[in-house]
């Protein structure tokens, strides 16, 4: 497996978490302190810890400390890359189906 597979297969599990995707949107309008995104939350600190640390191991947020707060960004960039990514996914698969259309348009030759 590639790098790039590796980064993809991080960056897709850690936005097939509803609860890391809110997270997300959140890192993305501002910085935010774990415990602050922790109150938004029907869940432990704990969870959202470990929530926030999978974005960060996907490279989604950034995180940083502040004397006894760690707080947590989201990195526009990473986003972007998942779009391309699902970009290039899109195109492949449109050429696959502009080829299936050409063979049920084609004529048989006998």
């Amino acid at each position: 497996m590639t790098d790039d597979e590796d980064r993809a297969d991080a960056l897709f599990h850690a936005l097939s978490d509803r609860t890391r995707r809110d997270i997300l949107r959140r890192v993305l309008a501002g910085e935010h302190s774990v415990t602050n995104l922790a109150e938004k939350y029907d869940m432990s600190f704990a969870a959202v810890q470990k929530h926030v640390a999978v974005l960060d191991r996907a490279g989604l947020v950034t995180k940083r400390r502040d004397g006894r707060q760690a707080l947590a960004s989201g990195d526009v960039r990473a986003v972007r890359s998942v779009g391309s990514m699902l970009t290039e996914l899109e195109s492949i698969w449109r050429g696959r189906i502009s080829r299936i259309d050409e063979l049920f348009t084609t004529p048989e030759k006998d």
